[in-house]
């Protein structure tokens, strides 16, 4: 399959266009790349359909980047970061806003430092244009990439996360202006992301906890929600599609999400629960559903997979589109599960075809 065909097909999925296949997305984090090495490389050689134009030779087993055990980073806001564990996303340790007193000569991060990115330096956009510009040579999916950590992350990273939880019960002035100025800094990312007219803009905030959101629903309508329409809105004016991506509980403010514009969610299936997901999402919002990589990948085993795979398209598929899959694989999972994983998404990407 061509990188074309692909985007073709992407389209047609999120659009509720009669998709040729379900699409699937697996995203294989370095540490599990330097794990398995040459055995994980033939094993994604075998999946073309979901690796298009993946070739033999490009990874680098063991570059990680900033991602190394032990490396200290400050971004671009004054946050702090500490990697723990090669290949793996850092923590942040030093908050530049834990004390309010500092707020008063805070300012955002020059947006010509290039597109940002979570615990990571900024890309310089002169690359990340062409980059862009090769990827549509191509005929490919071009996504513009806000950074995790778009909103809710950003607070908690620069205040504290019981920090932000406390100003959002006691609802601070100060935590409306600096949603504002984190805001007003993320509409100028996006519309220098419009101007690139890419296929879609892809936003991620982890608003969820393992059980239960870490504040009311309404508190999150009434202090965040407002911060993510008006970022949404800016977007949606262009026709670019957006996709949104939380990992936690967060089933009782996704029809929030979707009512402020967007097209797809990458939401977390066990957490929230497939029930829910068909009751609140099915017809109404293309779902990414995101594979259970807590239990299912690491401890299951083929049949296990094989059998949610199947049961995840019944429950949520229909021949029109709107589903697809999306899978992070760390190290914890067995060679023979990720095999088994991408197996079975081949198996059943065009299951959808017997269903209404």
């Amino acid at each position: 399959m061509n990188p074309s065909e692909f985007r073709a097909n992407y389209i047609k999925a999120i659009k509720f266009n009669r998709p040729f296949y379900i699409p699937a997305i697996v995203s294989i984090l370095p540490s599990t790349w330097s794990k398995y090495r040459e055995n994980l490389e033939d094993l994604v050689l075998k999946h073309e359909i979901i690796f298009p134009g993946f070739r033999k030779g490009i990874i680098n087993y063991d570059d990680f980047g900033v991602y190394r055990r032990g490396n200290i980073l400050v971004d671009e806001w004054g946050c702090v970061w500490k990697f723990p564990i090669d290949g793996m996303q850092g923590i942040v340790i030093k908050h530049p806003l834990k004390d309010w007193e500092n707020f008063e000569h805070f300012r955002p991060p020059n947006i010509e430092l290039g597109l940002p990115r979570e615990g990571d330096y900024p890309i310089p956009w002169d690359i990340y244009e062409n980059f862009m510009n090769r990827v549509k040579a191509f005929g490919g999916l071009t996504v513009g990439l806000m950074p995790h950590g778009v909103l809710f992350l950003r607070l908690a990273y620069l205040r504290g996360y019981l920090n932000v939880l406390k100003d959002m019960v006691q609802e601070s002035d100060k935590l409306f202006k600096l949603i504002d100025v984190i805001t007003e800094y993320n509409l100028s990312i996006i519309r220098r992301l419009t101007k690139l007219k890419v296929d879609v803009i892809s936003f991620g905030d982890d608003l969820g906890n393992q059980d239960k959101l870490p504040f009311h629903p309404e508190k999150f309508r009434r202090i965040l929600l407002p911060a993510y329409k008006k970022m949404f809105s800016e977007v949606k004016k262009t026709g670019i599609n957006i996709r949104f991506h939380s990992d936690g509980h967060i089933i009782e403010i996704v029809e929030d999400l979707v009512n402020v514009g967007v097209d797809v969610i990458n939401i977390q299936d066990k957490v929230n629960g497939i029930d829910n997901l068909k009751a609140k999402l099915k017809g109404k919002v293309a779902i990414e559903l995101d594979i259970d990589r807590q239990f299912l990948l690491p401890f299951g085993n083929a049949e296990d997979i094989y059998s949610y795979i199947k049961s995840s398209i019944l429950a949520l598929g229909s021949k029109k589109g709107g589903l697809l899959f999306s899978a992070e694989v760390s190290q914890d999972v067995p060679l023979k599960n990720i095999d088994a994983l991408l197996d079975a998404l081949e198996k059943n990407a065009q299951l959808h075809f017997t269903l209404d």
